[in-house]
């Protein structure tokens, strides 16, 4: 009884039964393809960004600027201590990996390819972005920076939508993840718009350290769990986290090549985590977005998975709903190589073309839209 009263109140404010009807295609067409693309253009100018580097403090700098310019209210920063754990070797006894099921649950179907973290600078031919991401990391402090579109009545509740700045590789990070980082700072534009009222708070958030295993997304729900309620910090009604926004270009050929166009068919994949404490309520926020999806995105559908896993919304799963948006499904897909330019120095701006563009300016509008039914957005 209690999961089934705590999912009415989860679903109860998308339903927004006293908002107009036409408010969210109104703010759904603020979105621009052209905005969209120079924001990832903007974060790419430092290179994969990678944690613990002058870039990265850099580029952390110039998203709080822009979170400002937009006139985003309580633009803060979290800050935390990063130390890399120490190398496990792996017992010589340790089983075989299981081949046919991916991180986070999920079988393994069709073609796979292989995948890893390209640390070779020689493999960058481009000596500006080789030279732009030449700085080693180190431990040490790290920041992270959000801001929060206030509730107009319920300032004491919010969403928390997110997306990771940092990337690695020896490229641009322009999809893993200038993608989901520009999606989200592009919303706290559009929500922070003087005319735009919310009953409900929404957070922005761009993570920090999340290719070192999520540190940034673990250290904010270390430090900001137990504040729920108080005046520090509203009561988390949901995770939304955006991760590789922009390329679907199918499966592997037999010979581990993929397709050079955004294939017809491409889709949003919406996950949540089928073990997670919060599962029931996680599937349900899932739907929340694909309806959205189809009733406000432009040119691709969006289907829901139950295998999120290796992304900044896991940290959450066991805490309040959390989902994740991204272009594939990230373990049984990403995970087996259907991204050719994941972690590699083909990770540049240049890599994609306004097909691939358009499948993230389509996750931006299934969020938006998804996120204005449940905060109760108006236009004054």
């Amino acid at each position: 009884m209690k999961l089934l009263a705590a999912l009415a109140v989860l679903v109860i404010p998308a339903v927004a039964p006293a908002q107009a009807p036409d408010t969210i295609s109104q703010l759904v067409a603020r979105l621009d393809l052209e905005r969209y693309k120079a924001t990832i253009k903007g974060l790419t100018q430092f290179g994969d960004r990678r944690q613990g580097t002058d870039r990265n403090r850099a580029a952390v700098g110039w998203i709080e600027a822009q979170l400002r310019s937009y006139g985003c209210s309580n633009v803060s920063r979290l800050k935390y201590d990063y130390q890399p754990p120490a190398p496990t070797p792996r017992p010589a006894t340790a089983g075989a990996r299981d081949t046919t099921r991916a991180s986070g649950g999920g079988r393994y179907r069709g073609l796979r390819a292989a995948t890893g973290v390209n640390t070779d600078s020689l493999k960058q031919p481009d000596a500006r972005v080789r030279a732009v991401d030449a700085q080693a990391t180190t431990p040490g402090a790290r920041e992270e920076v959000y801001c929060t579109k206030i509730g107009a009545t319920h300032p004491e509740e919010m969403y928390i939508v997110g997306a990771h700045m940092d990337g690695h590789g020896w490229g641009e990070a322009a999809n893993d993840d200038g993608s989901g980082s520009a999606l989200v700072m592009e919303l706290a534009r559009v929500f922070s718009g003087p005319d735009v009222r919310t009953d409900r708070s929404i957070r922005f958030i761009l993570w920090n350290n999340e290719e070192t295993g999520l540190n940034g997304a673990r250290a904010y729900v270390e430090q900001r769990r137990a504040l729920q309620g108080s005046a520090e910090e509203p009561k988390w009604l949901g995770m939304i986290q955006h991760d590789m926004m922009l390329f679907d270009h199918g499966m592997p050929r037999a010979d581990g090549t993929l397709s050079p166009e955004q294939r017809p068919e491409a889709d949003v994949n919406i996950e949540f985590q089928a073990s997670a404490k919060f599962a029931a309520e996680a599937q349900q926020l899932a739907w929340v977005f694909q309806r959205a999806n189809e009733k406000y995105a432009t040119d691709y559908p969006a289907t829901v998975g139950a295998h999120m896993t290796n992304t900044d919304s896991a940290p959450f799963q066991d805490v309040v709903a959390a989902i994740s948006l991204r272009e594939n499904e990230r373990g049984t897909q990403i995970g087996a190589g259907w991204d050719p330019n994941w972690h590699q120095p083909t990770d540049l701006y240049t890599t994609y073309s306004d097909k691939d563009f358009r499948l993230g300016l389509n996750a931006a509008q299934t969020t938006l839209a998804a996120v204005a039914g449940l905060v109760g957005a108006t236009i004054k």
